[in-house]
């Protein structure tokens, strides 16, 4: 493979920067105002020489020189040696970082849908060119996971990988849970705090996380997965009683993102989801407090282990933007080939998430009367879904029948790990029963394995 020309010891490495939101405005502070340190850090000369902006009199976190603005990213990507890419969205984003990469330039980048989306095909074509393509921002705001998954956990086997990567909705979550504030209300604060967009549709949807979950899923695993390849249920219809119910069972709910190896009785694969998540609170994942991320990985030697910080804003995101600059500046420096990101030799397609296993809770309002408990046991039984907890709230146990209100009652129940299909059947039947008025909620419950 070929490496386009590089900048000769001691010429200054031309840094472009497309994009000067909240994130680039703080990059293109840190590049201007501590050029001299990252130039050292680099060991050549860098300079930020121009900012691609749509309207160069928009306000601004930080003030950025006027001869820095420009409103021509193609010129400005065609006379730097690394573009950094902050605009969002899949275009002009998307041929702007082709362009930039076919011509060699290097690109960082935090645009987590347009990596979803194209990532295997920018990867593919930085590994034509010989451009490096980095894109820790995308994932985590500042906590670094994306190297340490690629790069020092690339001599083992990563059997899943599990997070918070959305501060939203484990905000909103966080606060339904510890104050009991409304849905609404909580979402209403996270707008207010910056945490949410005045649109927060790709939050609570979960469509961010999803985004993520191909990302963190690809590297992982060392296969192209994209967005489609995720099934995703946001956080909308969880409610003040499923949380509740869940606090009085141990369990807190977030929104997880999740990426896991399955092998046993079928072709081997990985099923990508993003859903709400009941976790036992002794799970290092339930700490995770605020607007805060984490991630948990776990693999065959390194075994467990968890990457935490703040997964959003302009400061801490810039963090992994300018932890990428500095590594894609030094190798401009000293270039070696770089490993690509997909190994070929690697065939894990995405499974379905009829073929995720794990627990699940069931709420229900069902008849008062004698032989309600037995028969949706038999319902449950009847579709190879065991029992690992029933409950009645406002009763002390249950032993075969309901005693409620004039209005019938409540029944939750916590099964032990089944497959999605079969309790997709179980939910299906219960639905039809006439002891069961309503299923309230589903929710998959986080286990060791």
């Amino acid at each position: 493979m070929a490496l386009p020309p590089q900048p000769k010891s001691g010429e200054t490495i031309r840094i472009g920067l497309l994009g000067a939101g909240n994130v680039g405005a703080q990059v293109a502070k840190t590049l201007v105002e501590e050029r001299d340190l990252i130039s050292a850090r680099v060991g050549t000369p860098v300079k930020l020489v121009g900012v691609a902006v749509r309207d160069p009199e928009a306000p601004r976190d930080w003030r950025i020189p006027g001869e820095l603005l420009t409103t021509d990213a193609e010129a400005l990507v065609d006379q730097s040696d690394l573009i950094i890419e902050l605009i969002g969205g899949t275009e002009p984003a998307g041929g702007l970082i082709e362009r930039a990469l076919r011509r060699g330039a290097a690109v960082v980048t935090g645009n987590k849908a347009l990596l979803a989306s194209r990532g295997t095909e920018l990867n593919a074509i930085a590994a034509e060119t010989g451009a490096l393509l980095r894109y820790e921002a995308s994932v985590g705001g500042a906590i670094p996971i994306l190297r340490p998954i690629e790069e020092s956990l690339s001599g083992d086997r990563i059997t899943k990988v599990m997070g918070i990567v959305n501060g939203t909705t484990n905000y909103v979550l966080d606060q339904m849970d510890t104050t009991g504030a409304a849905f609404d209300d909580a979402l209403d604060e996270a707008q207010k705090l910056g945490y949410a967009e005045a649109d927060p549709t790709a939050d609570v949807a979960g469509l961010d996380a999803a985004a993520k979950a191909a990302i963190l899923g690809t590297l992982a695993f060392h296969a192209p997965f994209s967005f489609d390849d995720v099934y995703c249920e946001g956080i909308t219809d969880v409610t003040q009683d499923d949380i509740e119910a869940a606090a009085a069972s141990g369990y807190v709910i977030k929104l997880l993102a999740i990426a896991e190896k399955h092998t046993q009785g079928q072709a081997p694969g990985v099923v990508l989801r993003v859903h709400p998540t009941l976790l036992p609170r002794t799970h290092p994942l339930a700490s995770v407090r605020g607007a805060f991320n984490a991630v948990f990985v776990v693999a065959e030697n390194a075994g467990e282990l968890m990457f935490y910080g703040q997964g959003a804003g302009g400061r801490p995101t810039s963090s992994a933007i300018m932890g990428d600059v500095v590594a894609v500046a030094r190798r401009l420096r000293a270039p070696v080939p770089e490993a690509p990101t997909i190994s070929s030799e690697v065939n894990l397609p995405p499974l379905p998430i009829e073929k995720a296993t794990t627990q699940y809770y069931i709420d229900m309002e069902v008849a008062d009367r004698e032989g309600v408990i037995a028969e949706i046991a038999r319902v449950l039984a009847d579709h190879h879904v065991s029992i690992e907890s029933m409950r009645q709230p406002g009763s002390v146990t249950i032993e075969g029948e309901v005693e409620d209100s004039e209005n019938g009652a409540k029944v939750q129940v916590v099964t032990h790990i089944a497959s999605e299909k079969d309790l997709h059947a179980t939910v299906e039947e219960l639905r039809g029963l006439d002891v069961v008025k309503i299923v309230n909620s589903v929710l998959r419950v986080e286990v060791k394995k």
